[in-house]
């Protein structure tokens, strides 16, 4: 028998999250014997080269998709491309309409109040902070930045003095915090969508000789390593490696007739100074979690 094919599609070969989730698929593809082939736009979250890797890898034929979209709205017509060619899809990390067979997240009103939070105790309740929010078309950063808006509508004390816009990469999110710290003589706090944006303020900010608390989202290695020396204060395991996984997993099952929840939510753990010692562990020899793990 063949091995099967399965399409991994991310967003883009910046964020070392993309790559621990293409780890992952094709650790748990080769557990089962299926084989991986991997899309990723040359240029960061195009959609327009997306879309044409969709018909690069209708053309190959493969089982099954693992599908994080550029863009939730503009890709749901490839999405039903995958539907019309009787191809089971699992969208991941970013949700989107359309016909998949399930969706593969985290819950990220929640995973951006909880950062918030920490940030917000941090300052011990007090303190002027700025936002860098991600990329507007992904579903993830809207969602943080709500979860964000909520924890400090709880907190008379700390302002929300401004936000800008990081495109969830280091280097925009560099160029946003350099904007900000221009504009605000004072900057207690800095919440952030995404660990990449966060190395941005912190570079931003060692830049301008300036100090203000840094969190982020993703668990990623520099962001512990931050946490450790104390130029971040905390992140978010949103485990791309974890996400990844289940849906590649959730693949394979409906591949072999298995029945697959239309949605599955992957737990993401605060991470701060008094925790950071567990996930010094590299993304590389961090397990994939079986399906029993996740699913109850």
């Amino acid at each position: 028998m063949t091995a099967p094919l399965l399409a991994v599609f991310t967003k883009n070969r910046l964020n070392p999250a993309y790559d621990a989730a293409r780890g992952a698929a094709d650790r748990v593809a080769a557990e089962s014997g299926a084989r991986t082939i991997h899309y990723v736009p040359a240029t960061p979250d195009d959609v327009g080269e997306q879309k044409a890797l969709v018909t690069e890898a209708l053309a190959a034929r493969p089982a099954g998709v693992v599908f994080n979209p550029t863009d939730d709205r503009l890709m749901e017509e490839d999405l039903a491309r995958f539907a019309a060619a009787g191809i089971p899809v699992a969208v991941f990390i970013n949700r989107m309409a359309g016909p998949a067979l399930t969706f593969v997240g985290s819950d990220d009103v929640a995973i951006g109040h909880g950062v918030a939070k920490a940030l917000i105790d941090g300052l011990g309740g007090k303190g002027r902070i700025v936002a860098l929010d991600g990329t507007p078309t992904a579903p993830t950063a809207r969602d943080r930045g709500k979860g964000l808006r909520q924890a400090v509508a709880g907190h008379p004390g700390i302002e929300l003095l401004d936000a800008r816009v990081g495109y969830l990469q280091r280097a925009p999110a560099r160029e946003a915090m350099a904007e900000l710290l221009a504009a605000h003589p004072r900057i207690d706090g800095v919440w952030t969508a995404n660990d990449m944006m966060a190395f941005g303020a912190v570079d931003a900010l060692a830049a301008a000789g300036r100090r203000a608390e840094v969190v982020g989202v993703n668990g990623l290695p520099e962001a512990i390593a931050n946490i450790g020396r104390g130029t971040m204060l905390a992140t978010a395991d949103f485990s791309a490696l974890n996400i990844a996984a289940i849906a590649t997993r959730a693949v394979l099952r409906a591949l072999r007739g298995e029945p697959v929840p239309r949605e599955i939510m992957v737990p993401a753990a605060l991470i701060d100074r008094r925790n950071v010692e567990q996930w010094t562990v590299p993304m590389a020899d961090r397990p994939c979690p079986t399906w029993d793990e996740i699913v109850r």
